[in-house]
């Protein structure tokens, strides 16, 4: 069984429906807060979905969701949430912080030559290699403490985002955090 999103953040509302719409009908489109699964859903008559709000999607007791029209893709969005996508991001990461610090405390290599860690951008092997070899003495607690511990490693938040939105672009080889696209039927 396939796991679903509990939560998700609202990236953008469109009360009226698209302006390119036959029939207008509200539309929201939102990210999953688990497995960022990028969704369009219909909200329920009269409800309010502000920008960077989040709102419960699971199966039963949904307050502001109808239900969900659709899964999208990175393309699907509108110019308005893939503004807003970076700072959703960047509060759900802060959110679930203890679960990110957590995959820089724990992962593994992904092959023989390739480790976790070099997946994300701007994480090269010396900075693998001081990430390991800072965690074997003491786990990072925090996002502070891991930029504190390794030298010149940029912002580990804005690392994460930068992953994540590699992989809602579909072009990965290998999935992180991100669920991977739905395989196109041809």
């Amino acid at each position: 069984m396939t796991e679903m999103e509990e939560y998700a953040w609202v990236l953008d509302f469109m009360p009226q429906g698209r302006a390119s719409g036959r029939e207008p009908e509200p539309l929201a489109q939102i990210i999953g807060e688990k497995y960022f699964t990028l969704l369009e859903v219909i909200p329920k008559a009269g409800a309010a979905m502000p920008i960077e709000s989040k709102v419960y999607v699971g199966k039963d007791g949904r307050v502001e969701i109808d239900h969900i029209k659709r899964r999208m893709e990175l393309g699907d969005l509108t110019n308005t949430a893939r503004s807003e996508l970076n700072p959703v991001l960047k509060k759900i990461i802060n959110a679930r912080e203890a679960d990110f610090v957590r995959f820089f405390n724990k992962c593994g290599p992904v092959s023989i030559r390739l480790h976790q860690l070099e997946l994300l951008p701007g994480v090269g092997k010396k900075h693998m290699e001081q990430i390991l070899e800072e965690r074997e003495s003491k786990e990072f607690a925090n996002f502070k403490e891991i930029q504190e511990r390794v030298t010149l490693l940029s912002d580990p938040v804005n690392i994460v985002v930068t992953r994540i939105e590699k992989e809602l672009a579909g072009t990965e080889k290998h999935y992180l955090f991100a669920k991977p696209p739905a395989m196109k039927r041809e």
